[in-house]
């Protein structure tokens, strides 16, 4: 998974509606690719930045909030969506290409507005659904992706709602 494509799009949607949106409406973003002198893209409620390179050689840029993108509607493994009524918190891209080792990870923080078993009930229905096999264990729901990337999802209680985390990891 080479997410380094991800930038230019980022870069063009961080201008719009940038007026409309507070940085911290949204969830936080972060994107790592390609380790020491690669590319991050960080934004949240103190503002968002890209840095290209690093040491002498870096390139800094303030630009407008990337947060107007609509994760949760953008959001699925194999057509799986997150609980109806969930809220991503926060967004982390580590992706590297070093040495012809393709790896990634993903992780996305969630709200979610059911008990973490409900929750936890609900996807693995809809994985099923989908033909695709996951292990449980207590609220936490682990599998492989069609496309080999391997995911895990944990719920924990918040209240009576929950929060999470989904983690999808490629090499």
């Amino acid at each position: 998974m080479r997410l380094a494509f991800l930038i230019p799009p980022m870069m063009l949607l961080a201008a719009c509606g940038a007026e409309d949106t507070k940085a911290d409406d949204g969830p936080q973003v972060s994107i790592n690719a390609g380790g020491e002198g690669g590319v991050k893209i960080r934004t949240g409620a103190d503002g968002s930045k890209i840095s290209i390179g690093g040491g002498d050689a870096a390139v800094n840029i303030d630009v407008p909030d990337l947060v107007d993108l609509d994760i949760e509607s953008d959001f699925d493994i194999d057509g799986v969506k997150l609980y109806p009524g969930s809220k991503v918190t926060r967004v982390d891209i580590d992706a590297n290409d070093r040495k012809g080792a393709d790896t990634a990870v993903v992780k996305l923080g969630f709200t979610a507005p059911a008990a973490p078993r409900v929750a936890a009930d609900w996807m693995a229905g809809e994985f099923a659904k989908k033909g695709i096999k996951v292990r449980r264990s207590g609220d936490t729901l682990t599998g492989r992706a069609k496309d080999g990337d391997d995911f895990t999802i944990r719920f924990a209680p918040d209240g009576k709602a929950s929060k999470g985390e989904v983690r999808i990891s490629k090499g």
